[in-house]
């Protein structure tokens, strides 16, 4: 039976990294599958005391404590943490959540035993996420742009998946390479799938595996600096691994949505241009094989933007 480990970084939410502590603790058959629940204090300036000492006094599960000297941000934060992992398969979760079923680990084994997309092995299985406050579904939870057609599916394959709430097995990393740590914040997620696409594996959605997110219904705002870093990070994952149209579509409409989410700030504006313009000079391309593109438009990915 395949081992399970996860993956949490923390940073100034304690009492939320508690409760899902103590929500690990209790799934069913966690004793037996988990290895380790590996916790990465991401520079933090909020009193971690009370998780330090679950974890210490806690002998259900082993936990793995580690403090981060600075602020590394997800990527650099999840990439110090697999430094230490070492189990089958590893599920990433933000660290203001919890998981809603009880045998949550229980469906994930199930989900990665079931047939993959034709011939490719599923390689990341990404969650439901609901609102914790109303258990509505959060809509940018869902790991596809076509959002009427897929969100009352149980499953489909797709061609990204939720930062937050996803395992991946480890022998994939081990392949594909470790997360973007270049991209502070943001688009990670594409980075990566698209080089586990190209490797031949495929990414799925199931929502039998539940993560109540405490984010508010309303959202969270976006800062202009963190929109500018996901406007400049999906066109460096485009000129990348895309076709040329596909980075020049991407770098131009996310463009007009920076201008849009923040009311025409110029100066951040011509920044990102700024960034934009330098891309092809500093990051060679990739572009991924015909068969990937293939699956790419078979799971009906939205490339152009």
């Amino acid at each position: 039976m395949k081992s399970i480990e996860f993956v949490i970084i923390t940073y100034n939410r304690p009492e939320d990294t508690l409760e899902l502590l103590q929500n690990i603790v209790q799934l069913d058959k966690a004793r037996e599958l988990l290895k380790t629940v590996i916790l990465v204090n991401n520079a933090s300036t909020a009193d971690y005391t009370a998780v330090r000492n679950f974890t210490s006094e806690t002998s259900a599960v082993k936990f793995q404590y580690i403090d981060s000297s600075k602020n590394l941000g997800v990527t650099g934060g999840r990439n110090l943490a697999l430094q230490y992992a070492s189990a089958d398969i590893l599920i990433f979760l933000d660290d203001d959540c919890v998981l809603q079923n009880n045998d949550a680990l229980v469906q994930l084994l199930r989900s990665f035993d079931e047939p993959g997309f034709e011939n490719r092995d599923t390689a990341i299985v990404s969650f439901k996420v609901l609102y914790y406050s109303n258990l509505e579904m959060q809509i940018n939870g869902l790991p596809h742009k076509h959002i009427d057609k897929y969100k009352d599916k149980e499953k489909f394959f797709t061609y990204y998946f939720a930062g937050g709430a996803h395992a991946i097995q480890r022998k994939v990393l081990l392949e594909t390479g470790n997360l973007p740590e270049e991209f502070f914040y943001g688009m990670e997620e594409y980075d990566l799938s698209y080089r586990i696409i190209e490797k031949g594996y495929c990414i799925k959605y199931d929502s039998n595996i539940v993560m109540l997110h405490k984010e508010s219904p309303l959202g969270r705002k976006t800062k202009e600096e963190k929109l500018r870093m996901m406007w400049v990070n999906k066109a460096k994952v485009a000129w990348r691994y895309l076709p040329k149209f596909n980075y020049y579509s991407t770098t131009l409409m996310w463009s007009l949505q920076y201008l849009k989410e923040t009311k025409f700030n110029m100066s951040g504006y011509f920044t990102g241009w700024k960034d934009i313009l330098s891309i092809p000079k500093k990051e060679k391309r990739t572009p991924i094989s015909d068969s990937a593109l293939e699956y790419l438009k078979s799971v009906e990915a939205r490339l152009w933007y």
